[in-house]
């Protein structure tokens, strides 16, 4: 069953230290958790979900910066975690507290910051989440990190590249940095991704 909302919180979300810069615009259901947040981004980026996630955001309450994520119980002290399933948004995005950063693929370590720029009332007859704007192509996955992709742009411009054929063949031929269209941005069921995941 669908929750009821009347607001939708709508962030920028801007990937950290590549160029062309990467980012992308989103309006969410107040009603969303840390993990509906996740797989929006995720789908909004055109990353796969491949690898870990983890969200860092102020508590409000306390000011301390907290870390918002999947627990895991095997890896960490569950006391530190805050769960991404039990977490609201709208109970630590404020206007005042409205920055955070969510780190995707702990080994190429991708950085992103998530600004809150306004809370806007729902519009009938829009599907959220809805991407409304953004530019330039999210780094193909295991592309290692920020210099790796910053390599593998310099390899792809350069025909003559020793490498250029391997990442051409890696990436099927298809990358281009330049390109982003918000409306061929296709939204996931958080729900079921979780299913997959469990």
């Amino acid at each position: 069953m669908r929750r009821k909302f009347d607001s939708v919180y709508q962030f920028k979300i801007t990937l950290l230290g590549v160029n062309p810069p990467v980012w992308r615009r989103i309006q969410v259901p107040e009603t969303y958790d840390f993990w509906e947040l996740h797989v929006a981004i995720q789908d909004a980026m055109g990353w796969y979900d491949y690898h870990l996630h983890e969200f860092y955001i102020k508590d409000p309450q306390t000011g301390k910066e907290i870390f918002i994520s999947m627990p895991d119980e095997e890896d960490r002290e569950p006391e530190r975690v805050v769960s991404e399933l039990e977490a609201k948004i709208k109970d630590y995005f404020t206007l005042d507290n409205y920055k955070a950063k969510y780190v995707y693929d702990f080994g190429d370590n991708w950085e992103h910051q998530i600004e809150l720029e306004a809370i806007l009332p729902r519009q009938i007859g829009v599907n959220y989440p809805i991407c409304i704007d953004g530019k330039h192509a999210c780094p193909p996955e295991d592309v290692g990190g920020v210099g790796g992709y910053a390599e593998f742009l310099e390899i792809i411009k350069n025909p003559k590249h020793e490498r250029f054929e391997e990442m051409q063949e890696w990436i099927n031929g298809e990358f281009d940095p330049e390109y982003f269209d918000p409306e061929e941005v296709k939204f996931d069921d958080p729900k079921k991704r979780l299913k997959e995941l469990f």
